[in-house]
Protein backbone atom coordinates (compact mmCIF):
# COMPACT_ATOMS: atom_id res chain seq x y z
CA UNK A 1 0.00 0.00 0.00
CA UNK A 2 1.44 3.39 -0.79
CA UNK A 3 0.79 6.76 1.52
CA UNK A 4 -1.31 8.08 -0.16
CA UNK A 5 -4.06 5.01 0.39
CA UNK A 6 -2.84 4.39 3.96
CA UNK A 7 -3.49 8.30 4.61
CA UNK A 8 -7.15 7.65 3.35
CA UNK A 9 -8.09 4.18 4.85
CA UNK A 10 -6.96 6.07 8.60
CA UNK A 11 -9.02 9.02 7.61
CA UNK A 12 -11.71 6.98 6.57
CA UNK A 13 -11.86 4.92 9.27
CA UNK A 14 -10.98 7.30 12.30
CA UNK A 15 -13.85 9.72 10.95
CA UNK A 16 -16.90 7.48 10.92
CA UNK A 17 -16.10 7.53 15.09
CA UNK A 18 -18.84 10.51 15.72
CA UNK A 19 -16.40 11.03 18.32
CA UNK A 20 -13.40 12.62 16.12
CA UNK A 21 -14.54 15.82 14.64
CA UNK A 22 -11.14 15.63 12.26
CA UNK A 23 -7.81 14.20 12.10
CA UNK A 24 -4.65 15.32 10.32
CA UNK A 25 -2.10 13.15 9.09
CA UNK A 26 1.41 13.82 8.45
CA UNK A 27 4.13 11.37 6.91
CA UNK A 28 7.02 11.23 8.58
CA UNK A 29 8.84 8.45 7.04
CA UNK A 30 11.29 10.57 5.70
CA UNK A 31 13.22 11.31 8.80
CA UNK A 32 13.76 7.18 9.74
CA UNK A 33 14.43 6.49 5.60
CA UNK A 34 18.37 5.94 7.22
CA UNK A 35 17.59 3.84 10.32
CA UNK A 36 18.39 0.13 10.39
CA UNK A 37 15.05 -0.80 11.11
CA UNK A 38 13.27 0.91 8.54
CA UNK A 39 11.53 -1.43 6.02
CA UNK A 40 10.39 0.13 2.61
CA UNK A 41 6.64 -0.55 3.14
CA UNK A 42 6.04 0.71 6.21
CA UNK A 43 5.61 4.46 7.27
CA UNK A 44 5.95 6.40 10.10
CA UNK A 45 2.84 8.47 11.28
CA UNK A 46 2.01 11.61 12.79
CA UNK A 47 -1.84 11.89 13.51
CA UNK A 48 -3.58 15.41 15.28
CA UNK A 49 -7.18 13.91 16.00
CA UNK A 50 -9.54 16.58 17.07
CA UNK A 51 -11.50 14.94 19.51
CA UNK A 52 -13.34 16.81 22.55
CA UNK A 53 -14.36 13.46 23.97
CA UNK A 54 -10.90 11.85 23.77
CA UNK A 55 -9.88 14.65 25.23
CA UNK A 56 -11.90 14.64 28.30
CA UNK A 57 -10.27 11.32 29.08
CA UNK A 58 -7.01 10.14 29.67
CA UNK A 59 -4.00 9.90 26.98
CA UNK A 60 -3.66 6.24 27.16
CA UNK A 61 -7.52 5.16 26.83
CA UNK A 62 -7.83 7.55 23.99
CA UNK A 63 -4.74 5.85 22.66
CA UNK A 64 -5.71 2.34 23.14
CA UNK A 65 -8.97 3.73 21.53
CA UNK A 66 -7.17 4.86 18.07
CA UNK A 67 -4.71 1.64 18.00
CA UNK A 68 -7.99 -0.53 17.78
CA UNK A 69 -9.59 1.83 15.57
CA UNK A 70 -5.99 1.43 13.02
CA UNK A 71 -5.00 -2.16 14.40
CA UNK A 72 -5.01 -3.56 10.66
CA UNK A 73 -2.99 -0.58 9.55
CA UNK A 74 -0.34 -0.60 12.53
CA UNK A 75 -0.06 -4.33 11.36
CA UNK A 76 0.76 -4.15 8.07
CA UNK A 77 1.77 -0.76 6.87
CA UNK A 78 2.84 1.24 9.91
CA UNK A 79 6.23 0.99 11.58
CA UNK A 80 5.40 3.52 13.86
CA UNK A 81 2.52 6.27 14.88
CA UNK A 82 2.55 9.38 16.76
CA UNK A 83 -0.74 10.48 18.47
CA UNK A 84 -1.52 14.17 19.69
CA UNK A 85 -5.18 14.76 20.64
CA UNK A 86 -6.44 18.64 19.98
Amino acid sequence: MDIENLNKNIKTKLLKNSFIQNVKIEDKTYLHINHLSHEKNKFHIKLTIFSNQLRAISKLEATKKINKILEEEIKKHIHSIQILFE
